[in-house]
């Protein structure tokens, strides 16, 4: 064949292929079989292989890389790249409103409604097309910048290679009676067009990976969120190709004429790309938005992709930029979220599980179930009198739940459904661990353990003294703890610092080597700041946040001592339960013994001191993962510049610092107008 012949045939090939691809990607039909379009592929691919230089970028053949990258490059976005702040019910919603309103003038209120689609559980991607043509395809990172993923997004059928031809596009937006739109676009030259959306996979494709992976013995993969996140993120695209990603586009960041967030959806629509336009729905009002939003929560079954809620924005696009944004989301969006996963499973028994300071914990043994993409085994009790208010019996069907990053926990349960069968359960009167009888004052709801020397609370308390928050020993935990106090060879965690490496040539696993790393990494740890030092304490009631304050306010392990009641009570934050429960501790023989035995074995503590003031007065509250800095870290750096950091969010927090993925403490954040830092600005404060 001649190479202009070919040249002609590649054309026509391509526009065949992208045709039956866009029928079958874009609108779920089918004109020919898999098998005919696999031929066409072919045909074009054996064409291209004979004449190389007419391989271009949009070609069908390009879809699956070459060489896996070594990692990705990244992509500075034109504009920032956003995400959205959730609500939970309609009040959120009705609040949310009322704070857009407040910025409006009366000419904008009247041109407000919403236009709302499902909120997809996939990854934010962004698409340039120049000449008509992807050129690059980049996830949103930290919304200035993301990372280049040109190679796997060209995996993704769903997302064209090459948009429809202007003529085209004109012709489809008249039909849709976009007129002013299709003028705009005829006289624009379409050289570069910036388009935004969500790698997703469909439930179907995921059930299909993950039975695949069961039969070859791997594990499976939690959620088809995480899933094609990860995939997204191959360096190897081909890896990327075979999850078979599909893909929503959503947003137009280019100006192409449209005035209204609606129009940008019939845009893409016409351009070629797949949209979940069937899905969404222009709402007059919040009566017709909670409409909507109840029909999908009734029905996101029947989607074929996973999702969490739906996202409300401001039709207007005018009144969209007018109002801006605060944080990481603009003001005139908003993820409007189901309500949490509930799922529904059998109590097939109760257990009793011990804490370092002896609390006594009911844990609920459930049949293995998925919730929200984990899989769900136990759930806390918390105590004898929740067990009480649930009325649960072993045996029961109960519904748990969990949303975010809250822990799995029972919801109610069927009475209905018993059998006769189901057991009360009966919360032992002596510990699991040593026989020894529980005990509980009166004005207590938690049973304990009094025996100082029960195996089980030992075990709990050296995890806590060597934790990260503590002494933060690497390479000692699990079971090698177990086997040092079975051995004999530690009675209290001040004895692991007289451990010599023949000590531990005589447990299993043990050799010169790893004998002597271990003693190493134990030795280099005798020192601690003091408030980490208070905390491995396992003073009951004493979290991170108290050993703080205390190592500030009295700077010496000595004075803490020596402190009286009245002392504790002029700490801030610390109140008589607390106070009473360090006074008491510091009384205690046992302990004292134990304080001096540290130091005889120079295990002691270090005095950080404050850099300075200019966080004075300032109540911080961390939440998800920071890039830059290690939580602990972070809260060093604010204690060190006078600030407090809490572990809860109030009306009294002054910043609440957002990582990746934060919780549920962000949520709260919002709802009592605390104000939120991402990363980059909480370091300039620090900076300031």
């Amino acid at each position: 064949m001649e190479k202009n012949e070919a040249k002609k045939r590649i054309e026509n090939l391509k526009k065949t292929i992208n045709y039956h691809r866009h029928l079958y990607h874009i609108y779920d039909k089918q004109e020919i079989s898999d098998a005919a379009l696999d031929s066409l592929k072919k045909e074009l691919f054996d064409l291209e292989q004979l004449f190389p230089n007419l391989i271009t970028t949009d070609s069908p053949t390009q879809r699956i890389g070459g060489e896996a990258l070594e990692v990705f490059e990244k992509i500075a976005h034109q504009k920032l790249m956003t995400s959205f702040y959730d609500a939970f019910n309609r009040q959120d919603m009705d609040d949310w409103e009322e704070r857009n309103k407040k910025l409006l003038n009366n000419n904008d209120l009247k041109n407000i409604n919403y236009y709302c689609e499902p909120k997809l559980d996939g990854l934010a991607i962004e698409l340039i097309y120049k000449e008509g043509v992807l050129e690059i395809g980049s996830t949103r990172g930290d919304g200035k910048i993301g990372e280049n993923v040109t190679k796997n997004i060209k995996t993704i059928e769903a997302i064209p290679l090459k948009i429809k031809d202007k003529e085209e596009i004109i012709k489809e937006l008249r039909k849709k009676k976009l007129y002013s739109i299709a003028e705009a676009i005829n006289s624009s030259n379409l050289k570069e067009v910036v388009v935004r959306g969500e790698a997703v996979l469909t439930k179907q494709d995921f059930e299909k990976i993950n039975q695949k992976r069961e039969k070859q013995g791997l594990p499976l993969f939690a959620n088809p969120r995480n899933l094609a996140a990860g995939s997204i993120r191959q360096l190897d695209s081909k890896i990327t190709s075979s999850r078979h990603l599909d893909a929503d586009v959503y947003s137009i960041v280019t100006d192409l004429g449209q005035k209204t967030h609606e129009e940008e959806h019939l845009i893409l629509e016409a351009m070629g790309f797949k949209t979940n336009n069937k899905f969404n729905r222009l709402c007059r009002n919040m009566d017709e938005v909670f409409e909507y939003y109840s029909h999908w929560q009734g029905k996101r079954e029947k989607l074929p992709y996973e999702v969490d809620g739906v996202v409300v924005s401001i039709n207007n696009n005018l009144i969209f930029e007018k109002l801006g944004i605060i944080g990481k989301a603009p003001r005139a969006g908003i993820a409007l979220k189901f309500p949490l996963v509930e799922v529904t499973t059998k109590v097939r028994d109760i257990m009793v599980q011990i804490g370092r300071t002896g609390a006594m914990t009911p844990v609920a043994l459930l049949e293995p179930v998925n919730v929200g993409g984990v899989v769900v085994s136990r759930a806390t009790l918390h105590n004898e009198k929740e067990i009480e208010r649930l009325g649960l019996k072993i045996g029961d069907t109960v519904v748990i739940g969990r949303a975010g990053d809250v822990i799995p926990e029972i919801l109610r349960i069927f009475e209905g459904l018993r059998t006769g069968k189901e057991k009360n359960f009966k919360m032992p009167s002596k510990c699991p661990s040593c026989n020894t009888d529980l005990i509980k004052p009166d004005v207590e709801v938690i049973w304990r353990c009094p025996n100082e020397n029960c195996f089980g609370r030992k075990i709990k308390y050296f995890n806590h003294f060597i934790s990260r928050g503590a002494f933060n020993i690497e390479g000692l935990g699990g079971r090698v703890i177990e086997r040092l106090i079975e051995e004999g060879l530690v009675k209290d965690p001040s004895d692991l610092f007289d451990l010599k490496e023949g000590d531990l040539l005589a447990l299993d696993r043990f050799g010169e080597k790893s004998a002597r790393k271990l003693v190493s990494a134990i030795q280099a740890k005798k020192k601690a700041p003091l408030a980490k030092f208070i905390y491995s304490l396992g003073i009951r009631n004493v979290g991170q946040k108290t050993a703080t304050d205390l190592a500030f306010k009295f700077g010496s392990i000595e004075k803490i001592k020596n402190s009286t009641y009245e002392d504790m009570e002029n700490i801030k934050d610390i109140g008589p339960i607390v106070g009473s429960s360090i006074i008491e501790w510091f009384k205690n023989k046992n302990n004292l013994d134990f304080l001096n035995k540290m130091k005889e074995r120079g295990v002691w503590f270090e005095i950080e001191e404050k850099k300075s003031n200019k966080l004075l007065g300032l109540k911080f509250v961390l939440t998800g993962t920071l890039s830059s800095l290690k939580r602990e870290e972070a809260e060093s750096r604010i204690i060190e510049e006078g600030g407090e950091f809490s572990t809860s969010v109030s009306s009294k927090t002054d910043y609440v610092i957002i990582g990746e993925n934060p919780g549920s403490k962000y949520d709260k954040a919002k709802n009592l107008g605390v104000k939120i830092l991402e990363e980059k600005d909480f370091l300039k404060l620090l900076e300031k």
